[in-house]
């Protein structure tokens, strides 16, 4: 989760070193003290200046490093080079604050953990889940100080407790299918609430489901159950579809049946105004000449019928009274005539 840069400096070594060497001897054979006591401080100095040089240290883009000034907390640094009291006065962690890290419950791997797994739910059902939390570092101090094992037995107690509050809320039949995204949703907004409160310094970025299943003794019920409701969507998706496709047909023929009605209205009206129309004026002129209106319209009125009647010119002076006639022409009636009255003279 973290690493720490601290340079050592073997002291004991670089003091028995000066012990065994002096290479200022005085030219008689005696003592040098001076010199002895200048080369000493000369390492002394190089080996503050080395010491102080421990200090630098380079932080990389993702990380924070935290320093603590005699084991207290004094700062967080970014990337970049910066320079700190080397230890043991001063210490510092370097975290990695940007990567994903992750966390399964129920699960390691491929290989299931029942007892983190198994739970019950609101309709008083076993259910087992599987759940993969992932997460990174919000809070670098929080998560060095101020809670023990923040990455990993507090997450994973966390995560299991707000996994079981939230399951436990909602019915088995909604966990299993429809409420799936809500589980997460609430578990990742349950979990975040606990890690603040207890300082973990932990940022949940997503809570996933990975298996949802009931206990292997009622699977093939639920399966069914499963199976039955994709079914009632599929139907219900189907006759939505037919719906639509029919809606525009039922509106079309709707406006096609109003738009002749109109027509035909229209027509009606016009063709009744026209005869009303017509009515009117024949009866003002044959308000005027009643015996000439009366013989034009009789007159009319027979150019409409005569040409769709069968006509028998008779001569008078030719047949007598009677003529008797054979309508070859009608099929089924070869045999029978009939008599056609000779017209008088007043017609």
């Amino acid at each position: 989760m973290y690493r720490q840069d601290e340079p050592e400096v073997n002291l004991e070594q670089i003091l028995e070193r000066i012990r065994s060497f002096n290479p200022f001897r005085s030219r008689d054979g005696g003592g040098g003290g001076n010199g002895v006591a200048y080369f000493i401080l000369g390492l002394f100095a190089v080996a503050v200046i080395f010491w102080l040089g421990t200090g630098i240290y380079t932080v990389q883009p993702g990380e924070e490093a935290v320093l603590r000034l005699v084991g207290r907390y004094e700062n967080t640094t970014g990337p970049g080079l910066n320079w700190y009291w080397p230890s043991p006065i001063g210490k510092r962690d370097v975290v990695r604050v940007d990567e994903v890290r992750r966390l399964e419950i129920g699960v390691r791997g491929s290989a299931p953990i029942p007892d983190e797994a198994q739970m019950i739910t609101g309709d008083q059902n076993i259910v087992d889940v599987q759940l993969l939390v992932q997460y990174n570092i919000k809070s670098s101090q929080d998560f060095l100080f101020r809670a023990v094992d923040p990455g990993g037995l507090t997450l994973k107690d966390a995560a299991e407790t707000s996994l079981r509050q939230v399951v436990g809320q909602r019915e088995i039949d909604d966990v299993l299918t429809i409420e799936k995204e809500a589980v997460q949703e609430d578990t990742r907004l349950k979990l975040q609430q606990l890690l603040d409160l207890y300082q973990t310094g932990i940022r949940v970025t997503e809570v996933k489901l990975l298996n949802v299943r009931p206990p292997d003794q009622v699977q093939d019920a639920f399966d069914d159950v499963v199976r039955a409701r994709e079914d009632k969507d599929r139907i219900i998706n189907l006759a939505d579809a037919y719906k639509e496709s029919q809606l525009p047909l039922a509106r079309g023929d709707a406006a096609r049946l109003t738009e002749s009605a109109a027509a035909f209205k229209e027509t009606r009206v016009a063709q009744a105004t026209g005869q009303a129309n017509r009515f009117l004026a024949v009866l003002q002129e044959y308000r005027k000449a009643p015996d000439v209106t009366r013989q034009r319209l009789y007159l009319e009125a027979m150019e409409e019928i005569l040409p769709g009647v069968t006509k028998f010119i008779v001569d008078a002076d030719n047949g007598g009274n009677l003529l008797q006639l054979l309508p070859l022409s009608e099929t089924g009636n070869t045999t029978t005539p009939f008599n056609v009255p000779t017209p008088t003279s007043n017609q």
